[in-house]
């Protein structure tokens, strides 16, 4: 059976608590998606991921971090309970994450997002730690904060850029790019794009439980699913699905030394 390491997936959340989290983790495991990160969220969702890695300790890693979408009114508090949470547990997180910039739904935190941003990447250099980025509508500003300080490594979670975004962020680092369902969407260009980044620095991911892949697209996500985007890669690329297992199984290994 083929192998394959989910390198963002939120399997703990409310959506899977219908039929267990630990189901969801378990289909995973059958599908033979065997190493799962869960990227924190905001604090209401440290509890809930950190006791599901619990009872997986072979199979879960995770990362800490504070959402870009959770930075409100009182961020910097939030903030510090997530940092005292990482000095808290110095050895149970393997990247920082998910962090970054969205500016899709509302701008009106825009400098917060930035200057939040600017802090977990201290963070993470501190730490020696890779960074999981969320950018969604807020890539000048992601770049804006790397231009500030000596940017660590890390992926860009779910892109669905250009090449030409790709060029820009490659000239701040020699960064991974996470790809998802959205590959397999008809409308994406991003099959496009593929070639660009290329097999050595690509990450699979499903950010279960969205952004379900064709065929299951419409419906939950879960990590189960993440075997199509690895076949719809594979596809593109001209490689078999075990071929591009086994490189951004050995990619994710780099980066979050798991």
């Amino acid at each position: 059976m083929t192998r394959l390491t989910d390198t963002h997936t939120h399997l703990y959340l409310p959506e899977f608590e219908a039929d267990s989290c630990s189901s969801a983790v378990d289909r995973a495991i059958a599908a033979g998606v065997d190493r799962l990160i869960f990227p924190n969220v905001d604090l209401t969702t440290v509890e809930p991921m950190m006791t599901l890695a619990s009872a997986y300790p072979g199979n879960i890693a995770m990362a800490m971090g504070l959402h870009p979408t959770e930075i409100g009114e009182n961020w910097q508090t939030d903030l510090q309970k997530i940092i005292s949470i990482l000095d808290k547990f110095p050895d149970k997180f393997v990247a920082i994450g998910e962090v970054g910039i969205d500016l899709y739904w509302d701008k009106s935190f825009r400098e917060q997002q930035m200057e939040a941003l600017a802090i977990q990447f201290n963070e993470a250099r501190k730490r020696s730690l890779p960074v999981i980025i969320h950018c969604r509508d807020g890539l000048d500003e992601v770049l804006s904060v790397m231009d500030g300080a000596v940017a660590p490594n890390g992926v860009f979670h779910s892109f669905g850029g250009t090449v030409a975004d790709i060029e820009l962020i490659r000239r701040h680092g020699d960064f991974y790019f996470g790809i998802n369902g959205i590959v397999t969407f008809k409308s994406s260009k991003l099959k496009d794009v593929l070639p660009a980044i290329g097999i050595e620095r690509i990450l699979l991911e499903t950010d279960s439980p969205y952004l379900a892949p064709v065929p299951h697209r419409g419906k939950r996500n879960e990590s189960a699913y993440l075997i199509h985007v690895a076949a719809y890669i594979a596809q593109i690329l001209g490689m078999t699905i075990d071929d591009v297992a086994a490189v951004t199984n050995e990619n994710a290994k780099r980066l979050f030394c798991i």
